[in-house]
């Protein structure tokens, strides 16, 4: 099959790379930080909020592992556009002090689970470590990015000969099952030489006492690829929700080219909020159960020079719309998804509904949703757990609940969610770019 770099090839294509270089939230921050500075945007702290300007364009970081980035129109402010995904990724957190000797034979690591996955999917792969390193450097401690970038260990599974039972369904123990092996020993000296903080230090090019305090994490080494007769399907880590991430920052970037784009959209404010932590709760004061888009709400109304009943007026004229990845029918288990409410991979932005509001849809986000998506011959399908099948949540009721606005909340169809590798389809990244689009402009 000839391999033609169509528009939505080259959209692919960018994907992967972000996701490639994003092992961690970390890592997705400072890349979503990287592209915003190219086009354009200035980073702001706490500190410089008061100078923010109507008609600037701005981002600021929380923890390393959060962003929001805005801007403001340059006239009268009449609401402010939103649209917010997540940076983390259900994986393995490295304890404190990880090594554990096996027999003087044998390193593995000390790990425990952050987020709810499919444990199975992380044995037998080629994973490494990634986060961030807390170093002193002349007199000040420094927030240092690592990424091990090579195949440095593997959870190695039990042959089935010493667990003949495996295939009929086999319960993990995390503290047991899953510890990642790291490196083989002889003795002392040779499990000290080998301990991770010294790796981590001659990866950084520093001396290992300068290490205070880390953040890592086990990342799978998988590479983005194409799958399908056609190509029609993308297999990688952390689709969810890398994918959401990067196709809203991109529709969010795309959305003001050019002067009549701008002046198009110039009565409303535009938000891109990139949260940590969904995976476990969002409880963080980098999640989006925080303060972070609230505090950024006021920045933008105290730079147009509204508060109080005017600012409920810019709330009341404005509209989240919470992007995380959605469950697509499976083709082994059909009987899985809701009877009447199936999207498929490939089948465009799906809306997510569920009556116990863990989905912030309703009537109304949805008329919204489903009007850009005609207007920008986008197809828009829909999402609802089966009656019996209790679903999660996400960002947009946690969101809303700070900042009591409309919202949607949306995704892409996907197969194997929170596994070590997901599926999803090839044509949607650009779907969910082109949404993001019409809903900014």
């Amino acid at each position: 099959m000839e391999n033609k770099m169509t528009e939505t090839g080259k959209m692919t294509e960018g994907l992967f790379r972000f996701i490639d270089n994003s092992p961690t939230a970390f890592h997705a921050v400072s890349n979503a930080a990287e592209m915003l500075e190219k086009a354009g945007y200035a980073r702001i702290t706490g500190e410089e909020a008061a100078g923010v300007k109507p008609g600037g364009r701005y981002y600021t970081v929380r923890n390393g592992s959060a962003l929001i980035a805005f801007r403001i129109p340059e006239g009268e402010i009449k609401g402010i556009r939103i649209v917010a995904s997540h940076s983390d990724s259900p994986c393995f957190k490295v304890k404190e002090t990880p090594e554990m000797d096996v027999e003087g034979r044998y390193v593995k690591l000390n790990a425990e689970g952050y987020g709810v996955m499919i444990m199975s999917t992380w044995l037998d792969r080629p994973l490494s470590i990634a986060g961030r390193v807390v170093v002193k450097e002349d007199g000040k401690l420094v927030t240092r990015l690592l990424n091990i970038d090579r195949d440095l260990c593997v959870i190695p599974n039990v042959a089935i000969h010493f667990n003949r039972e495996i295939n009929k369904g086999f319960a993990y123990n995390p503290q047991v099952d899953l510890l990642p092996l790291y490196g083989g020993g002889d003795g002392e000296e040779k499990e000290k030489k080998n301990s991770l903080k010294k790796l981590c230090a001659d990866t950084l090019g520093i001396e290992e006492e300068q290490i205070l305090a880390s953040d890592l994490y086990l990342y799978c080494r998988e590479k983005g690829r194409r799958m399908g007769v056609e190509g029609e399907f993308i297999g990688s880590p952390r689709l969810d929700d890398l994918q959401c991430a990067y196709g809203t920052l991109m529709g969010f970037l795309a959305s003001e080219k050019g002067k009549e784009d701008r002046a198009a959209a110039g009565e409303y404010g535009a938000v891109y909020a990139l949260f940590d932590n969904e995976e476990i709760g969002s409880g963080t004061k980098q999640g989006a159960d925080s303060t972070f888009l609230s505090d950024i709400i006021d920045c933008i109304c105290d730079a147009c020079g509204r508060n109080g009943m005017q600012k409920r007026d810019i709330l009341s004229e404005s509209f989240l719309l919470s992007a995380d990845n959605a469950h697509g029918v499976h083709p082994n288990h059909p009987e899985k998804s809701d009877p009447t409410n199936r999207p498929y991979l490939n089948g465009g932005i799906v809306l997510k509904f569920q009556g116990s509001q863990k989905y912030t849809t309703d009537a109304y986000s949805a008329a919204v949703i489903r009007d850009i998506c005609r207007e920008q011959d986008i197809p828009c399908q829909n999402f609802a757990n089966r009656a019996d099948v209790p679903g999660g949540s996400t960002l947009g009721n946690i969101s809303s609940a700070h900042v009591s606005i409309p919202a949607a909340d949306i995704g892409l169809a996907q197969l194997a969610m929170h596994s070590a590798f997901e599926t999803a389809g090839e044509k949607d990244t650009e779907y969910r770019v082109r949404l993001c689009q019409g809903f900014f402009r």
